[in-house]
């Protein structure tokens, strides 16, 4: 059931922003596609859209560990290199971009010089699983997925909170079947999180001190894969790119399902993210190396 009225959601038909052009294209064997897509060549994997202040527009390349950039006039850059595998991408309120890296951890770019530092690779000497999506609340602290290669054969997925001022790390949640988009909406005090191999949003209020409790099943979907990345719009609807249904879907506050954002090509929508206006959003479909883009509806 979509939601409460009993009809479809109302659809809205994306539209191919721009490509990574053939330039930018790596065509060649990868430690990544050898894990995560065996048997093919994969020239790029993009996600984790992020907006500057200027409107520029960052993405990540997971195989070939790169962090582009979709500039003003519409060209493309190559602005940094992780040497691992970068998936979400956070601004921080001093304008760098924070990165889950799977092999490297939490991440931080200088985007104009393309200089990148680790700022968390482990917690209590462990490794991370690998992490994969990334969210800064209003009061400037780091929320973050630990995925790995969990599912419901191994629930054993973690979302993390990281004081950036005391260095603090504390285990949010240890028994999720891969954690992976996050999202905080402040003013309601509500964590989500995307759950892909279970096939869900994941909802839980946010206590004073950043904990959640009562975590609870939001939205469940179906598909060969799973919710990926999420953002919420100004009105505080929930998007939810769904990495194997061709589209994003839009969530009320009730989790009821009032809108698809389907995409023109390609079934493999995995992050997304609302405009600096916030009337539309930009969407990264990956099996095509294209970034979509959708208008918002009017509320």
């Amino acid at each position: 059931m979509w939601n409460m009225s009993f009809t479809p959601p109302a659809v809205i038909e994306a539209r191919v922003l721009s490509c990574l052009p053939e330039a930018l294209r790596l065509p060649r064997a990868s430690a990544w596609a050898k894990a995560n897509k065996p048997g093919h060549v994969i020239d790029s994997f993009l996600e984790g859209p992020v907006f500057d202040a200027r409107g520029w527009l960052y993405v990540t390349d997971i195989p070939h560990g790169r962090i582009l950039c979709l500039d003003g006039s519409g060209d493309w850059h190559v602005i940094a290199q992780t040497g691992g595998w970068p998936n979400g991408l956070a601004r921080h309120s001093d304008g760098s971009l924070w990165i889950a890296d799977y092999r490297h951890g939490i991440l931080r770019c200088e985007p104009e010089s393309g200089r990148v530092e680790s700022v968390l690779d482990h917690r209590n000497s462990e490794s991370f699983k690998g992490v994969n999506d990334l969210v800064f609340d209003g009061a400037g602290r780091l929320y973050f997925t630990d995925q790995g290669q969990t599912g419901l054969h191994d629930p054993s997925g973690r979302v993390y909170r990281y004081d950036c001022a005391s260095g603090r790390l504390d285990l949010l949640l240890g028994n999720v079947p891969s954690p992976n988009g996050i999202a905080i909406d402040d003013q309601a005090g509500i964590l989500y999180v995307a759950v892909t191999r279970a096939n869900q949003v994941w909802r839980a209020p946010l206590l004073h001190d950043g904990s959640v409790s009562k975590m609870g099943a939001f939205q469940t979907f179906f598909g060969s894969s799973g919710p990926d990345g999420l953002a919420l719009t100004p009105q505080g609807g929930l998007l939810v790119a769904h990495a194997s249904l061709g589209g994003a879907f839009l969530l009320d506050a009730r989790g009821n399902v009032t809108h698809f954002l389907r995409s023109p090509g390609g079934q493999t929508v995995t992050n997304i993210a609302v405009t600096p206006g916030g009337h539309s959003v930009v969407m990264t479909e990956s099996s095509t190396g294209s970034l979509l883009q959708a208008e918002l509806p009017t509320p």
